[in-house]
């Protein structure tokens, strides 16, 4: 499939709220199986045995893991009362005993109390909104976006003035785009008797799938336990057996939050949804209205997303850069599979003047690592690659002349390791690229081992917050080496491989070992560090290793033998402030700076939200007024028309933009590098 599922807290693949539709009715009370108990030993047994950290499940790991299941099952603090959580209190330093005892009763009663009170409240909210929603929106109220942080409620009355204001703000929110009272009752009768319809139909399954959600994501983020449901959803993802939009998702507490693109996926081709874009509600191109899926379950709204090729899926999206989520629009995208072709390496020249004469850069553009496995595995001699395809477009491009060789692995998630082992090969003559530790401590090391070049010109690499995994080790080696330049933005930070063990119930996915550079430094948590930084519009707050609850920390190991290529740290500082000149004079380069400011400006600002109607739209306007005002400088600044809206050039495919902003880093990189390839002749010749 091309519609991949990215968890942001390890195993809590969904809202707790959310559960599987599994079983007939509700049930009494819902109690945990032989095959459950038999499994959570050997999940603990494979947490302590087999993982890559030395973990101990002791007292102190009992508390951070019951803090966790508290969060996966009312991570916003909306349900539970603080006398709930001191009635399971004793459970603080009992979670390692249970799970290698196989005691899952204290856990599912802790769920039972969970189910009773979100019960209760969807109940509750239904009652409210049958005898009517009278609101006028002119309280002087706000309320509060983030509770994780809050205090627990000390009373059913305390909720109930939280749960008054969140029904106020899901009224307002339908109203401010346009619906009518009769519209927004109808709408919010409809969520709230969704989410209490799936939370009737909780199973042990459920409860058991909630728990070792808190038990491995206090471990790290990338170990979780799969159901068996799971483990064929997620063999359906790697054979890509199901069509879908090609995207990256994960929850972001009541949204579905987009976190990258496939390249060459439906989503991408279309270009209607960016990293860190929210979904809040799925439609079908056969049926009129949307499906709302906020505090829906990931899997279920991954589920409304897939569907058969050719056919199109209608998604309401609010913006990353916008704070309001009333200011959602529409976007249609026809599901299909990944487009090789879109995957595959390509080249280009940029010429950039400079005052002795023109410089020819060559970029390669590589969005994936990707090799045909099968045709590899099978002996034919001629398959595709990542290595061949660039290969093709170095030669290409040295015959037509060039300066110097750009790589833009820039949302380069990674892929196959071997590709990124033998894509360096092409830069350097034979040598280390990478070394791996494993739970052991043993360490192996991989690299090239053909002998000679292809290319040993001028050379950078460009990265983003979305290059990972591959991408890091390729653009480390690059660095460690000397061999180029690492340009653009710190990357993801994913250092860690995992690997998916089968359990007599389900599977585990596993954290068993850890990536170096051949330098020693970890490309885990803090990712590649370029040599000259660019703004970035992709927070990292919300989007990376760094980003994720109990990931696993930077450190090194002993670095191996290598030669350096070159020495290109002597010329950063030039580089650096020739750079700096040509940032503060670009329009877009001068908007990339200021949008990531106001962008986090208004992050902090906006931790609640008004309730009174007029004063909740003046704020919406003030901030889309400081954002429209940004972009049409930079507008101006090109020549260009200004915008009327702040969405306006994202929804409009006619408005014009001759430089897109993205474009500008392409070209500035290129403009290093034709910097550095003049500085490094000029030191050749001098000798």
């Amino acid at each position: 499939m091309s519609l991949l599922v990215a968890p942001r807290h390890s195993a809590i693949l969904f809202t707790a709220v959310m559960l599987m539709l599994s079983s007939p009715a509700a049930l009494a009370k819902i109690a945990p199986s032989d095959v459950h108990r038999q499994a959570a030993v050997e999940v603990a047994e494979s947490l302590r045995y087999g993982h890559y950290a030395d973990i101990a499940l002791d007292d102190e790991w009992s508390r951070l893991a019951f803090q966790r299941y508290l969060d996966v099952l009312d991570g916003q603090r909306s349900f539970l009362l603080e006398g709930d959580v001191e009635d399971f209190r004793h459970l603080e330093t009992r979670i390692d005993d249970m799970i290698f005892d196989g005691d899952l009763v204290p856990a599912y009663e802790l769920y039972q109390r969970y189910h009773d009170r979100a019960e209760s409240r969807f109940e509750w909210l239904l009652e409210r909104i049958d005898h009517g929603l009278d609101y006028s929106y002119d309280s002087d109220l706000r309320l509060e976006l983030d509770r994780r942080e809050a205090s627990w409620a000390g009373s059913e009355e305390e909720l109930d003035e939280l749960w008054q204001k969140r029904l106020k703000n899901a009224a307002l929110t339908l109203d401010i785009s346009g619906q009518d009272s009769e519209q927004v009752e109808n709408n919010l009768r409809q969520r709230y008797e969704g989410q209490l319809s799936r939370l009737r139909q909780t199973n042990g399954e459920d409860v058991f799938g909630l728990f070792m959600a808190a038990v491995t994501s206090s471990i790290d983020p990338h170990t979780e336990y799969l159901s068996p449901r799971q483990g064929e959803s997620f063999d359906i993802q790697m054979r890509l057996s199901l069509e879908g939009i090609g995207a990256m998702l994960q929850s972001d507490g009541e949204y579905v939050k987009v976190t990258s693109l496939v390249p060459g996926g439906p989503a991408d081709r279309a270009g209607v949804l960016e990293p860190a874009d929210r979904i809040i509600g799925v439609g079908q191109e056969d049926q009129d209205g949307m499906v709302n899926v906020v505090g829906m379950r990931l899997d279920e709204v991954v589920d409304l997303i897939r569907g058969p090729k050719g056919t199109v899926v209608r998604l309401e999206v609010v913006p990353a850069e916008v704070v309001d989520m009333t200011r959602s629009h529409e976007v249609e995208i026809t599901r299909d599979t990944v487009d090789l072709e879109e995957q595959a390496a390509k080249g280009e020249i940029i010429e950039i003047n400079q005052e002795d004469g023109t410089k020819r850069i060559g970029v390669i553009r590589i969005p994936t690592f990707y090799v045909d496995f099968d045709a590899w595995q099978s002996g034919q001699e001629e398959f595709r690659s990542t290595t061949r395809d660039v290969a093709r477009e170095v030669e290409r491009l040295k015959a037509e002349g060039i300066d110097g060789i750009m790589l833009d692995l820039r949302n380069n998630g990674g892929g196959a390791l071997q590709e990124a082992n033998s894509l360096i090969g092409l830069f350097i003559d034979r040598g280390p690229t990478v070394q791996v530790r494993d739970a052991r401590g043993r360490i192996s090391l991989y690299g090239d081992t053909e002998t000679g070049t292809l290319y040993d010109g001028p050379l950078a690499v460009l990265v983003n917050r979305l290059s990972a995994s591959a991408s890091e080790i390729f653009a480390g080696a690059i660095q460690d080496y000397g061999r180029g330049l690492v340009l653009g933005n710190a990357t993801f930070g994913k250092g860690t491989v995992q690997t998916l063990l089968d359990l007599s119930h389900g599977q585990i996915k596993l954290t068993r070992a850890k990536f170096y550079r051949i330098s020693g430094k970890s490309t885990q948590h803090r990712g590649v560090e370029p040599d000259i930084l660019f703004p970035d519009l992709v927070d990292p707050e919300r989007i990376g290793e760094s980003s994720l609850d109990n990931a696993l920390e930077w450190d090194t190991v002993q670095a191996v033998q290598y030669r350096h290529y070159g020495e290109p740290w002597e010329y950063l500082e030039t580089l650096r402030s020739r750079h700096q000149d040509r940032a503060e004079s670009h329009p877009n380069f001068v908007y990339l700076r200021e949008r990531v400011e106001l962008t986090r400006r208004l992050r902090e600002e906006q931790t609640s939200v008004s309730l009174d109607r007029e004063q909740r739209q003046r704020e919406v306007e003030q901030r889309d007024a400081e954002q429209l005002a940004l972009e049409n400088r930079r507008r101006t600044a090109l020549g260009m028309e200004p915008l009327e809206e702040l969405l306006e050039a994202r929804l409009d495919d006619d408005v014009e933009d001759d430089e897109p902003v993205e474009r500008i880093q392409v070209l500035e990189a290129a403009a290093i590098l034709a910097d550095y390839a003049e500085l490094s002749q000029r030191r050749l010749a001098a000798r």
